[in-house]
């Protein structure tokens, strides 16, 4: 008797259950919303672009808030590992920080005007260690308290350390491991220990039941309330002209300030919209009422924290039917530590040309999710995606005296944008 024919082998390939698409997917909208901010003009006169008020500052924060989520995903999901568990999800979570952080900086070092995010999401990994074993609940706890403080603390702190210097951080700045540290944490574009608030929001969202009816939908409508809330919060404190003016004379700094936003009132609107440049002037107080992006304000984060929920619970909600053509058509969102470097190396000026201009940005779009579906249909996982995880797992098992027999799959779990 023959043996049956074996069935075909479907054109999309089933993903696993425990995998939460929508967050594959919502990575995949973080990435093309950074190459949006990176290759379409942010501002033409006193005229802030679409793409600029829709991505602007929101790009950046969707990959540390599911950085967080990531960071929970890998260390218990709704229940924190204990014991030689957590300490070996640890070891990993080191190696893969120094691994995201040395490859930052190289990153760093091409000819391009991105300010590469990687070594600050190494570090930003690294501050994730204390907070390991807490639920969904102290995390978000932990989250709203350090988006209050925590740009308080950098106000204060940042007269006294060495302003921020142009250019991503690069091999030779390990030279001056002080003056990089100091970059790192508080005074660069993504200073990481103001954006630990989005890593603790990230990590209560990971602590939750992500696949449980209702969590969409709840992050959704919470999400869009407290964008929406901190927007008009900031709208009311900055009404009056007292405030405007404070503004107004310690942009950029109260020593040098722009005469331009004195006079024409629209260029102060126009750089508030478009955004700062990772942290608010020090001349006055009323910086921290601003809801800029990328200032790294107690309503700045809220509005990027809310903002950030809301795409997310989308996505979850949305990939509710035809998971599968979801996770192989923003298959980008499984490998983004892969195509956020390709990325980086397309800008590279004189590396890809034609390539970095802003009509190219539809071309570079293509390219990521073309590439994305491909791994996605194969299957396979992103290279460096790959490279990360079977290191950081080798590096926790000999360290804890385990077999190294299981890799996490980063994709599903860990991301490293």
């Amino acid at each position: 008797m023959a043996d049956a024919a074996a069935p075909p082998r479907p054109l999309i390939p089933e993903v696993p259950p425990r995998r939460i698409v929508g967050v594959d997917v919502a990575r995949a909208l973080a990435l093309v919303g950074m190459m949006a901010t990176h290759i379409v003009p942010g501002r033409v006169g006193n005229d802030v672009t679409v793409v600029q008020q829709l991505a602007g500052g929101r790009a950046s924060a969707l990959f540390a808030v599911l950085a967080g989520v990531s960071v929970a995903l890998v260390t218990g999901r709704a229940t924190p590992l204990r014991g030689r568990e957590r300490y070996a999800a640890s070891v990993r979570l080191v190696v893969r920080a120094l691994l995201v952080f040395g490859l930052g900086l190289l990153l760093g070092a091409l000819p391009t005007w991105i300010a590469v995010i990687l070594s600050y999401y190494g570090v930003l990994f690294l501050l994730a260690l204390p907070f390991l074993g807490f639920g969904a609940r102290a995390l978000a706890v932990l989250a709203a308290g350090w988006a209050l403080v925590a740009p308080v603390v950098s106000q204060l702190l940042r007269p006294h350390l060495l302003a921020h210097t142009t250019g991503s951080p690069s091999p030779s700045d390990l030279a001056h491991p002080l003056d990089l540290l100091s970059q790192l944490l508080f005074v660069g574009y993504y200073p990481a220990f103001t954006w630990v608030a989005y890593l603790l929001a990230g990590m209560a969202l990971g602590r939750l039941d992500l696949r449980r009816r209702g969590t969409d939908l709840a992050l959704l409508v919470g999400g869009c309330a407290l964008a929406v809330t901190s927007t008009v919060a900031s709208r009311i404190l900055l009404s009056g002209s007292g405030a405007r003016t404070a503004l107004a004379t310690t942009y950029p700094d109260a020593a040098n300030p722009d005469p331009t936003l004195l006079s024409d009132p629209g260029a102060l609107d126009a750089t508030l919209t478009e955004g700062l440049h990772g942290t608010t002037p020090t001349g006055s107080w009323w910086w921290l009422a601003t809801v800029a992006p990328h200032s790294g304000t107690p309503l700045d984060l809220a509005q990027t924290i809310g903002s950030a929920l809301a795409v997310l619970g989308l996505c979850l909600l949305l990939t509710r039917i035809g998971r599968n053509l979801w996770a192989a058509v923003f298959g980008a969102g499984a490998m983004t530590l892969t195509l956020y470097s390709l990325h980086v190396a397309v800008m590279a000026q004189g590396y890809w040309p034609h390539w970095e201009r802003p009509e190219d940005y539809p071309k570079q779009v293509v390219l990521v999710l073309a590439v994305g579906a491909f791994f996605a249909l194969v299957p396979l996982k992103g290279p460096l995606e790959t490279v990360v995880a079977r290191l950081a797992q080798v590096a926790g098992s000999a360290v804890v005296g385990q077999p190294s027999t299981r890799v996490p799959d980063p994709s599903q779990q860990a991301s490293h944008r």
